[in-house]
């Protein structure tokens, strides 16, 4: 064989070797992206509609993903569940007669049954951004939550809308409660409703 044709075959070779390559990166990127949008959904969607790029989007998923499996998250104890359950009962029970106070309850409480999880609780952007990796679906209503609580510090809530907040609450309550066992995909659905029980709640409002 001669000179010339050796080098051909070498740039041939060279050529299919890096056509295989960049068709691995293509596809590794691929899955990468598809398994952001499945584990984030929602989260996904909402960080690309603020910044209407894919590969930063997943950029910043995939830091909280790493963020996230550095925290020393723990699973509560039967005890210190049946206190939150308890806490939390109560705050629905005072939606009826206060619904200004129950949802600052609400906040407070869902603030420390995060830090009791192990969850850094001193930013709330940061907060959601940690709850996102495990509850994608909880986070967008937490969020919600918590604008109508500090809306409803500066008086500019309805009672329809802390109505929703405290439900809001109560999803993120219920995801956390359930430790590692469940996340969103197992919790929606399955725990819908009005705090403090919606029909007993308005025959209560009706008849006062």
């Amino acid at each position: 064989m001669s000179s010339t044709a050796v080098i051909v075959v070498i740039v041939v070779v060279v050529i299919a070797l890096l056509a295989l390559a960049a068709f691995a990166w293509s596809m590794n990127g691929r899955r990468k992206s598809r398994r952001l949008k499945e584990r984030f959904g929602p989260e996904y969607d909402r960080h690309l509609s603020e910044t209407n790029d894919p590969a930063e989007t997943e950029r910043v998923l995939a830091e909280r993903e790493k963020r996230h499996r550095g925290l020393s998250l723990r699973t509560l104890d039967d005890r210190e569940r049946e206190t939150f359950e308890r806490r939390w009962t109560a705050v629905q029970a005072e939606f009826v007669d206060d619904p200004d106070h129950a949802v600052d309850r609400a906040d407070a409480l869902v603030d420390e049954l995060m830090s009791a999880r192990g969850y850094p609780v001193d930013d709330f952007e940061q907060r959601a951004a940690d709850v996102s990796v495990e509850h994608p679906v909880v986070v967008q209503r937490y969020r919600e939550a918590r604008r109508i609580a500090q809306a409803n510090r500066e008086h500019r809530a309805d009672t329809e809308e802390l109505r929703g907040a405290v439900t809001s609450y109560r999803e993120l309550v219920q995801a956390l409660l359930g430790g590692d066992r469940h996340h969103d995909g197992q919790h929606d659905g399955r725990h819908g409703g009005d705090p403090a029980g919606p029909q007993d709640t308005r025959r209560k409002e009706t008849s006062a």
